[in-house]
């Protein structure tokens, strides 16, 4: 079975095995880095893994997934961490501290998708950067969509952090992408732009 690995993968395919190995060889060893959502080794396969009582919020991409997303989204508190990574489509999760916007942008040949799941805000849209004409008040179960070429962005007004889910349809950041603050997100776009305007 072949898959298309638009960022590349660092596993091999994942339904291959000995069939004489016991399972437990078959975890992906992501231990090169560490993050506040406490990313451990995860298995090939695509089921979410636990840590202190805590679901592991890694890349799942592309194998088939199920979450319950609403708990994943709520227990995320990095800016951006990528869930789940497929060749036309990525499900990313992010955290807006009060106050803190994910910054105007436009993706060329982006659709976007934003579910809040905690908290509110306010997003704005338009089609040229300084003329944001469409405005509206988001909170808890608001969906909003973005078609590609539109500008927006998505400030938090209120007290606590802004909890949400962003699917992008293709995907828009590289396979594994964890953001622990804008700052972070900011610098690392900025070296590896991924075709977006700002």
């Amino acid at each position: 079975m072949n898959y298309h690995f638009p960022y590349g993968h660092p596993y091999q395919n994942p339904y291959y095995y000995n069939r004489s190995m016991p399972m437990n060889h078959f975890s992906r060893n992501y231990n090169c880095c560490t993050n506040p959502n406490d990313l451990i080794q995860a298995n090939y396969f695509g089921s979410p893994e636990f840590n202190n009582n805590r679901r592991v919020l890694t890349d799942y991409g592309p194998n088939p997934f199920v979450i319950n997303i609403n708990e994943a989204t709520k227990q995320n508190n990095t800016y951006r961490t990528a869930l789940w990574t497929g060749g036309h489509l990525q499900a990313t999760l992010m955290s807006l501290n009060p106050g803190e916007n994910i910054g105007l942008e436009m993706h060329p040949n982006v659709d976007q998708f934003l579910r809040i799941e905690q908290g509110q805000g306010i997003t704005e849209m338009g089609k040229a950067r300084n003329h944001l004409d469409f405005k509206r008040a988001v909170s808890d179960d608001s969906a909003i969509f973005i078609p590609a070429g539109t500008w927006h962005n998505l400030t938090n007004t209120g007290t606590i952090p802004l909890k949400l889910y962003s699917i992008y349809a293709p995907p828009n950041h590289p396979f594994r992408t964890v953001h622990p603050t804008k700052a972070f997100a900011m610098k690392a776009e900025n070296e590896n732009h991924h075709g977006n305007a700002y």
